[in-house]
């Protein structure tokens, strides 16, 4: 899926308001993510697995699960991400790391809450678009 497509997406299930700025930062972060290695076709599971690994897996649960969504600090997000993969973040949302890292904190779980339905991580991104456009 292109960027610009993931941008799109995340960008509707955002909706409007702070949509553009939070899918901008959620899909240089899923791209930067892709670009490391592992599963190119599912960066949401592997940002899930990151966060999970990161100390955040109670959090992770609560946004893919149906109950309430957990909060994260951008704190948390700083230390769960890698140094590398943050800066790509903020250099290609053109902000400071602190506030990718801040800015993440208020989007990933409301957007993996949406990704996730059924409490279940999609397949892979063409998944993901499959099931938004149900």
């Amino acid at each position: 899926m292109a960027g610009d497509d993931l941008g799109s997406l995340l960008g509707g299930l955002l909706g409007s308001g702070n949509g553009s700025s939070g899918s901008n930062i959620l899909g240089a972060l899923l791209s930067a993510l892709g670009k490391q290695g592992g599963d190119g076709n599912n960066p949401l599971g592997g940002l899930l697995d990151t966060l999970a690994r990161s100390g955040l897996a109670e959090q992770k649960d609560s946004w893919v699960g149906t109950g309430a969504n957990q909060p994260v600090t951008g704190t948390q997000i700083q230390h769960a991400l890698p140094d590398e993969t943050l800066r790509q973040v903020a250099e290609e949302s053109g902000v400071t790391p602190d506030k990718a890292a801040d800015e993440l904190a208020q989007v990933l779980p409301r957007v993996v809450d949406k990704l996730t339905p059924d409490g279940q991580v999609p397949a892979g991104l063409d998944e993901l678009a499959r099931q938004q456009n149900q």
